[in-house]
């Protein structure tokens, strides 16, 4: 008696194959499940089940996976054997246009942050995300991704240029010619970033509105957790996260000017 091709062990056998090969670039690129599963837009409960083996991994989930890693994990595709062989897809320093910074000068850049900027839709409100920041060896340069905002549909990534003329940061999202762009200050001392966040609002109906406000990050330590969503002022942290975003125009790290 054969086997069919839809015979439960094989597929067992294939989800803990792909649970092996994703632990494996997770330790040899030195990230942690949590930067994968922001880089890759999925929840890390969903991430540490596959990996584990509690649920086999989803075509969609994989193929998020896959552009997030920059390498195939499908039968059929190029082997993650193969591709670890051949070396880099691109050189390990950006394009010319993204600050031609190299990798290892900026690996202190990468990691979690706590995210915060005025409520668009809440007068007096604060709203707080994650962002992540690490290495997309797939195209040669830093990418981030937030996570964990109560409006996920509207969650952003892109890629992250430094220029040296500026000697600021650019969060740059490009969605079929639509930008979001965040310019921040470099970190200080406290591993906090200031600056400022251009994007489009919703307004009435369905129309977009340009909009600009401060924006902060602080880089977050290991295993550390914050409060996100929206926060008002009779929450019990609206007081330390409004001082923190306060700083981006009170310390002069951004300035947003008003006719008078």
């Amino acid at each position: 008696m054969t086997t069919s091709a839809t015979d439960p062990t094989d597929a067992e056998t294939d989800s803990a194959e792909l649970a092996r090969l994703v632990r494996e670039e997770i330790a040899r690129r030195r990230i942690s499940r949590q930067a994968l599963a922001d880089m890759a837009r999925i929840s890390l409960s969903t991430l540490e089940k596959a990996l584990a083996g509690k649920r086999s991994f989803t075509l969609a989930t994989l193929l998020r996976i896959e552009d997030a890693l920059g390498v195939s994990l499908r039968p059929g595709g190029e082997s993650l054997a193969a591709s670890a062989m051949a070396g880099p897809i691109v050189p390990d320093v950006a394009p010319d246009t993204m600050g031609a910074y190299a990798r290892s000068a900026v690996t202190w850049l990468e990691g979690r942050y706590l995210t915060l900027r005025p409520s668009f839709g809440t007068p007096g409100g604060l709203f707080a995300y994650l962002t992540t920041v690490c290495w997309m060896p797939e195209k040669g340069c830093l990418g981030f991704a937030e996570s964990g905002r109560s409006d996920s549909r509207f969650e952003q990534a892109g890629h992250v240029s430094m220029p040296n003329l500026s000697g600021h940061i650019y969060l740059v999202t490009n969605e079929q010619g639509q930008y979001r762009l965040a310019i921040l200050s470099r970190p200080t001392i406290e591993g906090q970033m200031f600056g400022i966040l251009t994007t489009l609002e919703v307004g009435s109906g369905s129309q977009l509105v340009p909009a600009a406000a401060p924006i902060a990050l602080r880089k977050l330590a290991d295993g550390e957790n914050v409060e996100l969503g929206l926060v008002t002022a009779d929450m019990g942290h609206f007081s330390g996260y409004s001082e923190m975003l306060g700083r981006a125009t009170g310390g002069d790290f951004a300035r947003l000017h008003l006719p008078s």
